[in-house]
């Protein structure tokens, strides 16, 4: 299988490179930053996009274009962008896959946060990462917030209990009624801890990143499986068997 990367002078997309490289049965063909040629990557069967937001949506109109399937790990997807990517590859005869996260450990995170949210009746997250992150929350807490919300709407809960009348910015972000607070500090990677809280216990889910080889295979998982996943597909925990 023939993969190029778009972003590969970033970290992420360096790693990504390296991953392809050695991978068995890929080959990386084209390695490509900001403003390049794309020329070298059509003859691809995948492409990666680890770029930014404000390129990400060009990056994959080429690719409808040209019919080549893509990965994207770029940030900043909203529900809305979201149907516009499922828009450009209607009909281009190639797919697309969209995570927030390719960390097998944050996959798991999320999901046991999903399970456990529809039981307590508070649940805060607290995001940690290193300084040079341009996103604040980060993706995979901003989905984990909605997807505790959504959880605990189907249990009946109501609004997290929060009295809280005079803030001055240190109740965090609120994304769908759950609160996301954001550290930048270097000497961390990525970690990321769920709170939840009854009276009488709480319990906390937390994981850790460390490098960025932590979500290499989920990568890898995803370029061999977009082939066989029409249209758009959100999240990789399905190639994963996460929660299925």
């Amino acid at each position: 299988m023939l993969v190029a990367v778009f972003g590969a002078k970033g970290r992420m997309g360096a790693e990504v490179c390296r991953a392809v490289s050695e991978a068995d049965g890929l080959e990386l063909v084209a390695a490509l930053d900001a403003g390049e040629d794309r020329t070298p990557a059509a003859s691809a069967d995948v492409v990666v996009d680890f770029t930014v937001p404000d390129a990400v949506m060009e990056n994959l109109a080429w690719c409808a274009e040209h019919g080549i399937h893509a990965v994207v790990g770029t940030t900043g997807f909203t529900p809305e962008r979201l149907d516009a990517v499922r828009d450009l590859f209607v009909g281009s005869g190639a797919n697309v896959i969209v995570a927030a996260n390719f960390s097998i450990g944050a996959l798991l995170m999320m999901h046991w946060a999903q399970e456990a949210a529809r039981h307590y009746e508070s649940v805060e997250i607290i995001e940690l990462h290193h300084p040079d992150k341009v996103d604040a929350p980060s993706g995979t807490a901003a989905t984990t917030a909605r997807r505790i919300a959504a959880a605990r709407a189907d249990a009946g809960l109501g609004p997290v209990p929060d009295a809280t009348t005079q803030d001055a910015g240190a109740r965090g972000a609120d994304v769908d009624g759950i609160r996301v607070h954001g550290v930048r500090l270097r000497g961390l990677f990525a970690n990321q801890q769920v709170i939840f809280g009854n009276e009488g216990e709480g319990l906390t889910i937390t994981h850790n990143s460390y490098t960025r080889a932590s979500y290499m295979p989920g990568v890898l998982a995803a370029v061999r499986a977009v082939a066989s996943r029409p249209g758009l597909t959100v999240g990789i925990e399905g190639i994963l068997g996460i929660g299925s």
